[in-house]
Order: structure tokens, then sequence, then C-alpha cells
């Protein structure tokens, strides 16, 4: 019978494949015809044939399901199930908790909202506890009291004896342990049986009564526990006067009695079992675990004989069928196929298990393996997961693999019954290959160790700390492997298949013998190989899981620290080799599975394994570069990435010189074929350059000349975007900290590169059949002219990207802390730029302004000391830093700030749009307080006018003017501090002492910091106002030099708004001069602030002066009926009338400021510093009156009203020098005189 039973099992899994088969058009792999169409259409490099692929198989049933009669089957089918699910789920719910199940059931719509519906529910559903339902019942909330009500109701006791009435009310639920539930039940059945026999009893209570009674009775007559029964006239006794204070006939009471002694009242279930508890799963709901309850009870019973228990199990069957209302379908969706395994999958795994384990009949044997796969079969092509693992995993463990002495020759079966799988249904495996790849790894190991081959440990020792620091110093520091030798297998427990690792050897491997070995041999490794040379057959996503399950499998083979194996890495690279023809996006999909684990194994702390690794992976590199690669594909680059992480993340100096050395390898040999996989080159010498290790570095520099010397041609020729990454490698090189040489040899060729670009060689392959011809760089030291006229770029914005990037990466390197580099790379950017800047375009150059050039100086604007100084007492000559800025600051920016306007100058015609940018710039300069920087910043404006002043038209003059007024109103002198006497809140007194009595000891510490403070804050308040004196006069120089040599050029209007600036620059500097209370102050400061008294008196008069010589020349050069003339004139008397009070509020303060005094009085001389003062300010008196002399007749006539009390002034005050007094006698004598005597 067992027997008959397992094939009928095989026989329907085997029906269910073929028929899926059939559905899905999986075609039968035992055919010939099949094997002949994988062949032709299932290759690597052809697209995935829907004949051939289970991965379509929900499609497949999708599209079959479309054309069933309107509605899916499976749909229908699931949800026939997800109904029985949910109404289950109810029922589980209500047999813990009644009221929680009804409200679910309830609001599910399993069940209606009325009481009656309620009540029918719980009278007919199978599965509800009959306890619960009585304790529902019996609760007296509203809704069960009217379920109960409608329950009691629904049932029909017309001409029914009493204990019948009773039997069939109880037959549907137990009767609650609570006496008040209990009554509310029975009373309820009372007026029932009433209303149905009316004439039975005289009252309902009478019923009542008796009801209790029968139950009683019931208790009484058949509970063993019971000695002392009740007697028919006990129970008549006990009756007497119920019915109204009758007693009831006793022929009916005694047939009563003798019905209930005879036949125990219980409820239907009772006949079997007691119920066991509910179950929620797929089998308790399609009635499968009664089934298997029955075959599981009956094996424990007396029924021995296999005859019997057939019988019993076909009359269960019977039963079931006449109970069940089961309507069985004919099936044409395969989906249907998946709910039908749900439901018996773990009873035939059951089955075919224990036999399998128990059993060495070969034929026992043979049915259940065909079992195995068959289930494999469906479940995979199913994609039932759990399923599909769950009899895989079975038997890989009934391979014994993991326990060498115990293999047997059924063991050897379920061998190759692996390997058939993985043979037939590798396309629908996906997770499930890493079992069946454990099994193969598995049993190579026992080959190895039944041939007495050492184990790959052997070979694979982990390295010594101190390896890495003894081997620096050699050339080459690649480990050489040890020789093969013989090692005996060490002894090991025997383990269980899922505590046994892949790594090291199986357990019991010390306990074969040579009938092991001999079984083993039936499979042989040839078959084993098999596995990964079909792996080209497998579909487009059979693959990938191959793939994946393989990785997995070798890395529990290398976690091993002890006993590492290499077989599946080794395998890795076969398959990828097998493999490497499919069509792209396939083997896209595969390397980034493969990539990841070469990055993780790469990285491993074994040294031997990750060499071994990097050697893998450089082995399929280079077969992979033999295959042509278009334009603009990025396969190379993707394939090539893992040595960049590795490269990254190794802290292996021997690991990174290997890949630095595989690289080199595959461009010498395959640099034909190289083309976007130079973006993942560069980028490993990239970060070689980083590199902690000098020789990591000086390695691949030279690599990377080599390649710069001999290859460059093949870099650019279809792949443009690989320039920037060569230049951004050279940038990188350019910051090596081992060598000098290393960082000028690579300016020198970003140099080289720059010529390439100009000449247009980026992407051009015109020198690919003689690369060597003209591409060699020059010597990296020397400049290249690079002015070609065939050179011109057909496209100029197109190569904004190409140049940036290079010229940025020699602008980053001006602020190197290297004199030398910042040197070279200043000259190199600025030789590229004016020997290739003929070639670039408006929006080139402005890129090139706003982000090459202006940068290089984005740290003198905003991070040198705004002092100048260092503050007193404080010595800076030892400090680097300092030393480092200023180095930077009086050789690097002020060349490179030159080198801006000489290149601006150069390219003029196209660049004049950024001449306010320049401005900018240098106003930028000018306006921060730092006297050397405002030196740097005029010098280059006078440099900027003086060579490309004669090209600025009317608008450019406008642009300059307006910048020179922003400088000088910007750097004003600011004396606020020092005026407003900030500085000496709460000074301490010279003894020390405080202006108020010190009331702790913590007050001296206060005092002391607030006067440093105060003192920091005084010193920088009073070199804030020097510098920015200082700077004015630089500015008041540099605007007359301008003034001069373009006086031709400017307008009139122009020439006003740069009058207008230096008027503000006087105005202010006489407020300053002319607050005594501030002069005061500065002479109590006189040995902090060394400034003469008054402290802007130079100042104010070179800018009078300067403002007096541009009105005059204004005056002069217009003409006379020009509307300018009469708007200059008046500014130039204002400005005559205001220079001539100012001397005579310097000469004559009290007399002006108190009115006129009478001529008898006499006059207080001044002192000494007054009359200093006075001869300072005398030429620029004299200047105001020839300045007035020279107005012209009509014009000094009709202002000489004006002027006249001013002269008088003068001739009435004191004097510094004679210069005024003559200069006021010539006006008198020539011009005054005149008039005077004209008009007499």
């Amino acid at each position: 019978m067992k027997s008959e039973a397992m094939k009928c099992l095989v026989a329907i899994l085997r029906s269910m494949g073929d028929w899926m088969n059939k559905q899905l058009r999986i075609p039968d792999p035992a055919s010939p015809i099949v094997e002949s169409e994988k062949n032709d259409n299932d290759g690597g490099n052809e697209l995935p044939q829907t004949d051939n692929n289970g991965d379509e198989s929900s499609e497949a049933s999708d599209s079959h399901s479309e054309l069933s009669n309107g509605i899916s089957e499976a749909a229908s089918l699931e949800q026939r199930r997800a109904y029985k699910m949910e109404l289950q789920e109810g029922i589980s719910l209500f047999n813990r908790k009644p009221k929680k199940g009804i409200e679910f059931l309830v609001k599910a719509s399993k069940v209606g909202e009325s009481p009656e519906e309620i009540a029918a529910f719980l009278k007919s559903a199978s599965g509800l506890n009959k306890t619960m339902i009585g304790d529902y019942l019996g609760e007296r909330e509203d809704l069960s009291l009217k379920v109960m009500h409608a329950y009691v109701d629904s049932f029909e006791f017309q001409g029914m004896e009493f204990d019948e009435a009773i039997r069939a009310f109880l037959q549907g639920f137990r009767l609650p342990g609570e006496a008040q539930k209990i009554d509310r039940i029975m009373e309820k059945f009372a007026e029932r049986y009433c209303k149905c026999n009316p004439k039975a009893f005289s009252s309902a209570d009478t019923a009542y009564v008796l009801a209790y009674s029968v139950i009683m009775l019931n208790t009484d007559a058949h509970n063993p526990m019971v000695k002392n029964k009740m007697s028919p006239e006990d129970f008549i006794r006990n009756n007497r006067g119920i019915d109204d204070g009758k007693d009831l006939p006793e022929e009916f009471m005694r047939s009563l009695y003798e019905r209930i002694w005879k036949k125990e009242i219980k409820m239907k279930e009772d006949e079997f079992v007691p119920q066991q508890q509910q179950s929620t799963s797929s089998n308790k709901i399609l009635g499968l675990d009664n089934i298997l309850n029955i075959v599981v009870r009956k094996r424990g019973s007396s029924m021995e004989t296999s005859d019997d228990l057939i019988k019993h199990m076909q009359e269960q069957f019977k039963e079931k069928a006449r109970m069940s209302e089961s309507v069985f379908y004919p099936a044409t969706d395969v989906v249907v196929l998946k709910f039908m395994v749900e439901v018996c999958w773990a009873p035939m795994l059951a089955a075919f298990s224990v036999p399998l384990d128990q059993s060495d009949d070969e034929i026992v044997i043979s049915q259940c393996l065909e079992g195995f796969r068959s289930a494999i079969h469906v479940t995979a092509a199913m994609s039932m997961k759990t399923q599909r693992d769950a009899f895989i995993t079975s038997l890989a463990k009934f391979t014994s693999l993991h326990s060498a002495a115990d293999i047997r020759q059924k063991n050897v079966e379920a061998i190759k019954a692996i390997l058939l799988i993985a043979d037939e249904d590798g396309n629908y495996l996906q997770e499930a290959w890493e079992h069946i790849l454990t099994c193969v790894s598995r049993f190579e190991n026992l080959h190895l160790v039944g041939e007495g081959a050492p184990p790959d440990a052997t070979f694979f020792a982990l390295q010594q700390p101190d390896l890495d620091k003894s081997k620096q110093a050699k050339s080459s520091i690649l480990p050489v492997l040890k020789k093969k030798a013989p090692n005996a297998a060490s002894a090991s427990k025997r383990g269980s298949y899922d505590s046994a690792g892949v790594g090291g050897k199986a357990s019991g491997v010390d306990q074969m013998n040579n009938e092991v070995t001999s079984l083993l041999e039936q499979v042989g490794m040839a078959e084993m190989n098999r596995v990964f040379v079909r792996s080209q057959k497998l579909n487009s996503e059979g693959i990938i899981d191959f793939v994946k399950a393989l990785c997995k499998v070798s890395m529990e083979e290398l976690r091993s620290a002890s006993d590492p194996r290499v077989f599946s890495l080794t395998k890795i690279v076969e398959i990828a080799h097998y493999n490497m023809n499919r069509i792209r996006l396939v083997w896209s999909s595969i390397w980034h599975v493969l990539s990841d684990f070469f990055v993780t194994i790469g990285c491993s702390e074994n040294l031997s394994i990750a060499i071994f690794a990097m050697d893998s992976l450089r082995q399929l590199s280079m077969k992979f570069l033999e295959r042509e690669e278009l334009a603009n594909y990025n396969f190379q680059n993707e394939f090539m990435k893992p040595f960049v992480v590795v490269m990254r993340k190794s802290r292996a100096v021997e690991i990174r010189e290997l890949i630095i050395r595989c690289v080199s390898q595959m461009v010498l040999a395959r640099v034909n074929h190289v083309k976007s996989g130079w973006k993942s080159m560069f980028m490993v010498f990239a970060t070689a350059s980083y590199d902690d290790h000098k020789n990591i570095v000086l390695l691949a520099f030279e690599i990377i000349e080599k390649i710069l010397r001999e290859y460059f041609p093949y870099i650019t020729e279809t792949e443009s975007t690989t320039f920037n990454d060569c230049v951004n490698c050279l940038i990188a090189f350019t910051n090596s900290r081992f060598n000098k040489d290393i960082s000028l040899n690579a300016i020198g060729f970003l140099r080289f590169c720059a010529a390439k670009l100009a000449e247009g060689d980026i992407g051009s392959s015109r020198l690919k059949d003689n690369p060597t011809s003209n591409s060699n760089p020059p010597s990296p030291h020397l400049a290249s002219d690079g002015k070609q006229e065939g050179a011109v770029l057909t496209d100029k914005d197109d190569h904004i990207h190409f140049w940036f990037p290079l010229l940025a990466g020699l602008s980053e390197l001006t602020f190197d802390l290297r004199p030398e580099i910042r040197k070279s790379a200043l000259q190199v950017l600025f030789d590229t730029l004016r020997n290739h800047g003929h070639l670039f375009s408006l929006p080139l150059w402005e890129k090139v302004f706003d982000s090459v050039l202006f940068p290089i100086f984005d740290y003198v604007r905003h991070a040198i000391d705004p002092s100048g100084s260092s503050p007193q007492g404080q010595s800076v000559e030892n400090d680097p830093a300092e030393l480092d800025q200023d180095a930077w600051l009086y050789e690097t920016c002020t060349l490179a700030l030159q080198l801006v306007v000489d290149l601006f100058v150069r390219f003029y015609s196209t660049v004049n749009p950024l001449l306010k940018k320049v401005l900018s710039l240098l106003t930028s300069f000018i306006k921060r307080p730092h006297q050397s920087l405002a030196g740097i910043g005029i010098a280059a404006f006078v440099r900027l006018m003086s060579s490309a002043g004669s090209m600025f038209v009317d608008e450019k003059w406008l642009e300059v003017v307006l910048s020179m007024k922003e400088a000088a109103t910007e750097t004003l002198p600011d004396f606020t501090y020092i005026s407003s006497g900030a500085y000496l809140q709460n000074v301490p007194t010279e003894n020390g002492g405080s202006s108020e009595q010190r009331e702790d000891e913590s007050q001296p510490l206060e005092n002391d910091n607030e006067e440093s403070s105060r003192s920091r804050n005084l010193y920088f308040a009073i070199g804030d106002a020097k510098c920015r004196a200082a700077v004015q006069l630089l500015l008041i120089q540099a605007v007359m030099e301008v003034y001069n040599m373009y006086r031709a050029q400017l307008s009139a209007q122009n020439t006003v708004i740069l009058f207008e600036a230096l008027h503000a620059v006087a105005i202010h500097a006489h407020k300053i001069n002319s607050d005594n209370d501030l002069r005061s102050k500065l002479q109590e400061l006189g040995s902090m602030t060394q400034m003469q008294d008054p402290p802007l008196l130079r100042l104010e008069n070179e800018s009078y002066q300067l403002c007096l010589t541009i009105l005059q020349n204004i005056f002069l050069d217009s003409a006379p009926n020009h509307g300018s003339a009469e708007v200059v004139e008046g500014h130039l008397i204002s400005l005559c009338k205001e220079v001539l009070e100012v001397y005579l509020t310097t000469a004559r303060p009290a007399q002006l400021s108190s009115g006129t005094q009478s001529l008898g009085h006499w006059l207080i001389p001044v002192g000494s510093s007054k009359r200093r003062e006075l001869a300072a300010r005398a030429p620029l008196v004299v200047a105001t009156l020839q300045a007035i002399s020279g107005l012209g007749d009509s014009s000094f006539e009709k202002n000489l009203g004006q002027f006249f009390p001013l002269l008088a002034g003068l001739i009435s005050c004191e004097h510094g020098s004679i210069e005024v007094q003559v200069a006021l006698s010539d006006m008198f004598s020539t011009w005054v005189g005149p008039l005077v005597l004209q008009s007499c």
C-alpha cells in the first residue's frame, strides 16, 4: 500500500508538471528537439526566447487567463479562496472571543447585521466552537439576547417529544457553565416549545422546570462520577406539582425517564473525539486537516490492519463528500496549480522525506527522488519560493555531503538528482541556486580530499601584520605563492547540513574510506563542472540568479580565516568568461553582481586571497577589452570600477601596487580597444597620487607619463570626455607631497594638454595610424607657442567644459604652499591663456574670468588681516603662516594681478564687456584696509589705464570714473572711535587704581582684561585710519597720473564726476583737520599714533589741488558757449572760495568765529605749529589766487565782489610764508587795480 501511495503521489506531481509545461509552453528537457532549440535560441548572445523562458510564466498565465470566458478562472478561484480565508479568520476569532468574532464577521460582510442572520450563521456554520456559541447565546447584552431569541425561534418543535426537542436544541451548542446564562437560554426554550406545542403543558413554567429536571437526569444517569443513580420514582417525586400545582402524568414521566436513561443527550461532535484547537491554516480551511487527523488518530487505535484503515478512510471521505458543498471545476488556468500545491506540499514533503531517510530500497528511493524532482520543477516554475526552497533544502540534506562518513548509495543518487535539477530547471531556481552550488562546492572539497590534494589554505595563509612594513622598500612587493605540498587532513567532528560551511573540509572527511571515495566517483567532477558550463544556456534572469548564488557560496568559502577555499572564486571567473558574449544589457546586470563581489574580496584582510581576486579581475578585464566598444558607451568604465573602489578602500600596499600594474598592463596590451575604460584608469591613477606610500605615487606617475607621451591620441579618440579625466588626474599629481618634480612635470603635462586642446586634437583620430608622431609633449618646463592658424576650433563654446577643468586646476595651484609650484602654475596658466586666448569666445572668457582668474584673489580680498601689520608688542617674524601669507601677497598676488590686467588688455577686443568686472576686482583691492593690498590694486589700476585707456570709449570711461569714485568713497579715513572717546571709558588711573574704589579681589583681573581690549581696539582704529589715509594719497596720485595721460579723452561729464569724488575726499579731510577735540586727543596719543597735526593736512591739500587743476582744465578746454562751461565755472568759483575760507579759518579762527574785531585791538600772534600749517597750505592758496586770476576779464569782474572780502582777509591775517603775500600782490597789481581804475 505504501508503495502504491508513493507511486500515486509521484504520478500526481508528474501530471501537474506535464500540464503546467503544456500551459506555459515549457519544453520537455529530455527531448532532443528541445536541446537543439536551446543551442540555437538560448545562447548567451541572443535575447531570451519566449518558449524557453520560465521567467515569463506569469505573463503566459495571464495571457491564457484572458482567453477564458471573460473572467479569469484563477481570479475567481482566488476570490473564493480569499472569502474562505477571511471567514475562517472570523471563526477563529469567535472561538477565542465570541463578541469580537461576530463584530469582525459583520464588518467583513460575511454575516448579516440582523439577529436572525447572526443566529442562522451560528446554527449552520462549521468550525464554530460549541462552548463559545453557548457562552455567546447566554450573554445578557442587547444584541446577544436578540440573537439567542432568534436562534431558539428558528427551531420547530411541533409534534416532538419533550426530550427529542431538548436533544435537537442542544445539538448546536454546549450549555454554558454560568447558571444565569443557562436560565436565560432554557427559559426561551420553554417558551418556544410551548408555543409550538400549546397543549403539552399548562404553562411555559412547567416546560422550564421540566427542562432543568431532564438536564439533571441526563447528568446523573451518564456521569460515571455519580455513584447513587436517580430512580424513576425519585425523578417523578422531584417533579411533583410543577404543572400549576398538579403532577404530570406518571406514564409520561416514566417514559421520559426511560428514554433519557437509554440514550444520552449530547452534541453531535461528542460522537467523535473532542474538538482540537482551531487552525487558520489553508489545510483547515479546505478540510485537509480532518483527513490527516483521521490517519494519525487511527494509527494509535486498535485498528491494526491496512484493510481496516483503508475502509475507514473511505467511509470518512464519503461522509465528508456528503456534508461538503464543494464543486469541481476543470482547470484551464495554470495559476490554479499554485493553490493546489500550497495545500498539499507539506504532506508530500513528509511523504518523500521519511522513506528516503529510512529506506534503502532502490525502488522506493527512486520514487522519492522522482517526487522531489517533480515537486521542485512545479514549485520553481510557479515561483513558489517557500515550497521550492523547502524541497531543495531537504534534498540537499539527503546528499550527506556535509557529513562524508554517512554517504551511501542513496546519497549519491540524491547528488545526481540535484545535478539533474540544476540542468533542467536552472532558469527557475532563483535563490535556490545557493543550495545546489553549496553541494557542488562540498563535493569538490571531498573530491580533493579523496585524491590526497592539499587544501587551499596551504596557499592562502594569512600574512603577518609586519609584512606590510618589511616589504615597502622592495621594488616589487607582490607575494609569491608557496609550492604545493602534501598535507594530512585534520580530524573534525560530524556536523549537520546547516552548521557545516563550505569553507574548509566537510565534517567526517577523516573517516572517508575507499567505499565512500568509489561512491563519489560515480558522479565525477566532470558532471559537476557541467553545471558551470551549462550556465551559458540559462536565460537572462536565470544567469543573474546563478551568479548571485555563486558569489554567496564563494563568500562562505573565503570567510574561513583558517581554511579559506577558492573553488567558487575560480568558477566565477569561468562563468564570467562563458557568458561574456551575452547581450550588453544582460552582461551589465551580471557584472553589477560580480563587481560588488570582487570589491569585497579585493579588500579582504587575507592578502593572498585579495591578490588572487585582483588577478582574476585582471584576467577578466583583459578578456573583456578584446571586445570592441562603440563611442559614447560606458561598459568598459563600469567593468573596471572594481579596480577604482578597491584602490580607494584597500589598506594593503601590495594590492594597490598590483592594481596599478594591472591597469598598466591593460593599457600596454589593449590600448587600441580602450574607450570608456580610460575614465576608470585615470581614477585609479588619481587615487594613487594621494597614496601614503611614495613608491605607489612614483609608479603611478611613471605610467601616466608613458601614456601621455605615447598614447595620448587614443585617450580622446572616441570619448572626448576622457580628456577631463586625464586633466583631473594630472591635477591630482600636482598636489604630490613626496616629490616636487612630479608636481612640476604634471603642470608641464597640463600645458601639453592645453596645446592639444587648442590644436583641435580632442576626439580626433587622425593620429591613430601613427600615434607616436608629433604626439610627444615637449619638455614640461618649456613654454609652448601653440598659435597655429589652422587650429581654430569649429565651435568654441562646445569646448568650455574642456578648458575649464584644466584652467581651474592651474588656478587652484596658485595657492600651493611651495613657491616653485605656485610660480610654475601661474606661468603655465597665463601662458596658456595668452597663447590660446584668441580661440576663446566671450562666454568662455567670461567663465575664465569668473571661475578661474578672479578666485585666485578671493583669499586676499576676504582673509587678509585688516590692520595690515601686527599689534604692538607682538612679533610675527617667526610665524610661518604670516611668512607664507606675505610671500604669497608680495610675489604671487602682485604678479597674478598684473598678468590679469595684461591678459585683459591683450584680448580687449573680445573681453571689453568684462571691463566692469575687472574694475570691480581692482576696486576690491583698493577698498581693503590693507596698505600693501591697496597699493597693489592701485598699481594694477594704473597699469590697466596706461595700457588700455586709449581704447576706451566714453561709456567705458564712465565705468572707470565711477569705480574711482567708489574707491575714494569707501576708503575715507574713519576717526569715529577716537573722537567718540570710547577708549577713555573707565580707564585706570596712572597709579594703576580705578576711579572708583575696588570692592573685591576679582576687580584687578577684570580691569586688566578691559584695558587690554580697549588698547587693542584703539590700536586697530588708529591703524585703520592711517592705512586709509595712505591709500587715499596713493589713489589721488593715481587719479592725477591717469588724468594727465587721458585728459583729452575724458568728457566734461566724466571729469566732473571725477572732481566730485576728489572734492568729497577733500571735504572729509578738512572736517577731520578742523576737529580740534579730535586733534587734541590724537596729540595725547602721540606715541601711539605717530601722526602729524593736523592728521590729514597733506591729503586735504593734494585733493584740493587736484580738484582745482581738474576744474581749471575743464574751464580752459571747454568752449565759451558750451553748456557745461557755466556749470564748471560755478564749481571753480565755489572751490576757490572754499579754499580761501579754509585758509582764513586756519589763520584767524577766533576772529572769524566771533565777528570782526575793531581796528584798535591787538591781534594775538599764531603759534609755531599754526605757522607750519599755514606754510603747508600756502601753495594751495597761491594756486587758488592764480586760478581766480585766470578766470578771464568778464568772469573775474563778475565774481570780484564775492572774492574781495576774502582777499582783504588775506591782507590782514598772518601767514606762514611770504608766498601768499606775493601772489596776492600780483593779483592786485595785475587784475584788481586796473579794474578799480577803470571803474573810476
